[in-house]
């Protein structure tokens, strides 16, 4: 996970986005919460966070991202707080790095969910505790990483198998690039012009793909990146702060929903993957994503594990010092 230099906090990790994470360090993360899905599937309690305290500061609604931490938090023996923006002195002019510092006192690592992507930057060079991008309009690595895990479960490995990305090239498909190139994995992405994912992220995971043997393919094509696919993914088209370009957004993404038609490009134990929230009938249709190939409730089970493996990793072995 990113790891930065500051005055108060040397040393200190933040996870802002999948690039800055390392090949092994992501391994140590499918494999942590294997184990800590298998804890919690038997009953066995594992308060590895006891005495651990996590900020939740959310400018964007969200429902899977922030029970799965509030959640993840208290099954680790540790206590989650919901910091409401309307209630704290954010909201009132009261600057990033006033908050940070002072929120460093109290807490021991704290998620951001917000627009612009500055914004969790800022956070992390004045905070002294850990920060955790809980989504951005750049990136979703929270997400991504627990899709790793969603895909490893249903197919029995990430080397090799092939994604189709069909829609909106947006945050999640930014970090699933970068998920994908990371493992060695095939992605393919039909995403419309003008609705692709940012250029700077393709190249920077092209350079990854050297290193792993990974393939990142881009085309306006969804059949063209469908075609013998193991996994096809999609997300919303009108994602939070877009609800402007509503009508110009049906209209130019209508040729990609993921519908019974497009799941036929795929290979014929094709898994199904949505983020959630879901419209159906517009990026995909209802009998696909409640049909026999999709695991979007097992994906979504995934968030949990995957922030308990990521809390872990920045706490559990971590001795923080109040300023």
């Amino acid at each position: 996970m990113t790891t930065r230099t500051v005055k108060a906090s040397a040393g200190k990790k933040d996870l802002l986005d999948i690039a800055t994470i390392s090949r092994a360090e992501m391994e140590r993360l499918l494999t942590s919460a294997v184990l800590l899905k298998e804890k919690q599937r038997r009953g066995i309690p594992h308060p590895l966070l006891s005495g651990k305290t996590l900020g939740l500061l959310f400018q964007k609604p969200s429902t899977r991202t922030r029970v799965s931490f509030e959640a993840g938090m208290n099954q680790l023996g540790g206590h989650a707080l919901v910091l409401p923006m309307g209630e704290i002195q954010l909201s009132r002019g009261e600057s990033v790095a006033d908050t940070a510092r002072v929120l460093s006192c109290y807490l021991d690592a704290i998620v951001i969910r917000t627009y612009d992507h500055a914004i969790v930057e800022e956070w992390a060079r004045e905070a002294t505790m850990p920060v955790i991008n809980g989504l951005t309009d750049l990136s979703h690595p929270c997400q991504a990483l627990s899709d790793l895990l969603t895909i490893r479960e249903k197919k029995g490995r990430l080397k090799g198998v092939k994604i189709a990305y069909i829609g909106d090239g947006n945050n999640v498909a930014n970090s699933l690039i970068e998920a994908a190139a990371k493992m060695g994995m095939v992605i393919a992405l039909g995403c419309p012009s003008g609705y692709q994912p940012e250029q700077h992220i393709v190249d920077r995971a092209r350079v990854e793909a050297e290193k792993t043997g990974a393939l990142i393919e881009i085309s306006q094509d969804p059949h063209i990146a469908a075609k013998d696919a193991d996994v096809i993914y999609t997300d919303v088209w009108i994602s939070m702060g877009r609800e402007r370009e509503h009508a110009r957004r049906l209209k130019v993404l209508a040729p990609y929903q993921v519908n019974s038609r497009l799941l036929q490009r795929a290979k014929p134990d094709a898994i199904v993957m949505h983020c959630l929230p879901a419209h159906r009938g517009e990026e995909i249709s209802a009998e696909v994503l409640d049909g026999p190939q999709s695991v979007i409730i097992d994906q979504a089970e995934n968030r949990l594990h995957m922030q308990k493996a990521i809390l872990t990793n920045l706490l559990g072995k971590r001795s923080r010092t109040k300023r």
